[in-house]
């Protein structure tokens, strides 16, 4: 597939870009290869966090430039591409400040024996980064800002569709005064990510993605013996089991189902609600999902822009169709406009039908009414995926009981849109393994050397 932007709010060919021919593919591998074992390893921690402090001075310097070219590409709404640059220079902050705490020595207490043991953290080598187009500057800060203050090396290979992005961010990188092959932006095909994996010099491989990516992805390193980590799908339950503050509720869940135009892993996606709650809630949330008023993603205020591409809402168009025809009820909404779909609700979304253990990756909610706990966490944990889930109780005992028995990597409870650089993302399941962000971000491609001193 060719790397271009395609403007998904007119379905303009902006611009764009040739793949890597492989003879410049190799020379970037040896160049990230070169830069490990030479600057890496002649950089202290504190040189190297200072030099991702740049690059987060850089992301806030460049904020409205960067914001611009993501809403051309993947036709996020502007306030949230401004919000998403300024979540990622936060990330490379925390990384900067918290550098050398996260990479010092942890001692060991002996249990026999004289002397002493430490676990020293160093980096691995090369690693391979495969970034989706959802969040084109978030999903790299929470890769490359950890990895490259423990000294690792970057290969980007980002989504075809934002290579402007991808570009973008390399320059910051070289800007700050990274060396070159420290962070190298690559626009390779499918087959030629394949031999990057493969490649002796390369010690590991992120991805966010689809499933389906993530199992070639996972089965290619399988092969050849690397570390590799998945963020992958998610159909996370928004679980209502009382309230004090029933629109301040569905205010929640509605941004938790139209924030980026719906497409985000850990967006809520399935919401259940105990049934005393249930008709009130769908009335409210109704009435909150056709407010949701669709725009050109580039204005000022506008809270719904198109999908990310033709093919992404034809297929989402396909799903709720599908949903439809077997069982379901399309409560509201349910209206493709070109690239645009309106934020939508189905109900009676029938056990054993496909769009009952499906990810729905735009702004269609499925509502489910359950008769009390016990129900409320069935259901949510009847899902193939585990990323985050969302729990509002007015009983805080609830809370943690219920957190306790969703099947998930994160839980939020009474609050959504609550990510932070110190928490660390992941899931179970078919949503991936490994985390990102905070201390376990930091955690994931490192050495830990076991020193025994006698």
């Amino acid at each position: 597939m060719p790397y271009a932007v395609t403007n998904p709010a007119t379905g303009e060919v902006v611009k764009s870009f040739d793949t890597i021919t492989d003879e410049a593919l190799q020379a970037a591998i040896a160049s990230a290869d070169e830069a490990h074992r030479g600057w890496s390893k002649q950089s202290t921690v504190a040189e190297r966090a200072a030099l991702i402090r740049r690059v987060a001075e850089l992301h806030n310097e460049r904020v409205d430039e960067l914001a611009d070219i993501i809403v051309r590409e993947m036709g996020k709404p502007r306030e949230q591409a401004v919000g998403e640059v300024e979540f990622s220079a936060a990330i490379y902050e925390y990384y900067a400040d918290n550098a050398e705490a996260l990479l010092k020595d942890e001692q060991i207490d002996l249990l026999a024996g004289e002397g002493s043991a430490l676990i020293r953290r160093s980096s691995l080598g090369v690693l391979l980064g495969i970034m989706p187009w959802n969040f084109p500057y978030y999903q790299v800060a929470r890769f490359a800002g950890p990895n490259l203050i423990i000294g690792n090396t970057i290969l980007l290979k980002h989504a075809e569709q934002c290579p402007e992005s991808a570009a973008a961010i390399e320059r910051i990188f070289l800007d700050a005064g990274f060396p070159e092959g420290a962070y190298v932006n690559l626009y390779a095909s499918h087959a030629q990510i394949e031999t990057v994996i493969a490649d002796r010099r390369v010690q590991g491989v992120s991805l966010t993605g689809s499933e389906r990516a993530g199992a070639i992805v996972a089965e290619i390193a399988g092969r050849h013996l690397k570390k590799v980590v998945l963020e992958l799908g998610g159909s996370d339950p928004f679980i209502l089991l009382s309230t004090d503050d029933l629109d301040a509720t569905v205010e929640a869940a509605t941004f938790a189902r139209v924030d980026n135009n719906g497409q985000a892993c850990n967006a809520a996606k399935r919401f259940i609600v105990v049934e005393d709650l249930y008709e009130p809630f769908l009335e409210k949330f109704t009435a909150a999902m056709n407010a949701v008023e669709e725009g050109d993603p580039a204005s000022d205020g506008t809270a719904l822009g198109p999908l990310s591409s033709a093919k992404a809402a034809e297929g989402l168009a396909e799903q709720v169709e599908r949903a439809v025809a077997q069982g379901a009820t399309l409560h509201s909404g349910g209206k493709k406009n070109g690239n645009y779909y309106s934020a939508t609700i189905l109900t009676d979304v029938q056990p054993g039908s496909d769009a009952f253990h499906e990810e729905f990756f735009g702004p269609v909610a499925q509502v489910f009414k359950v008769a009390d706990e016990q129900a409320a966490i069935e259901l949510a944990n009847d899902t193939p995926f585990g990323l985050g889930s969302y729990v509002f109780t007015t009983d805080a005992e609830q809370a943690l009981r219920v957190a306790d028995r969703i099947e998930a990597g994160m839980v939020f409870v009474n609050l959504v849109g609550a990510d932070g650089a110190e928490l660390p993302f992941g899931g179970v399941k078919r949503s991936g393994s490994g985390r990102e962000l905070g201390r376990f971000g930091a955690d994931e491609f490192v050495n830990k050397k076991m020193i025994r001193i006698g």
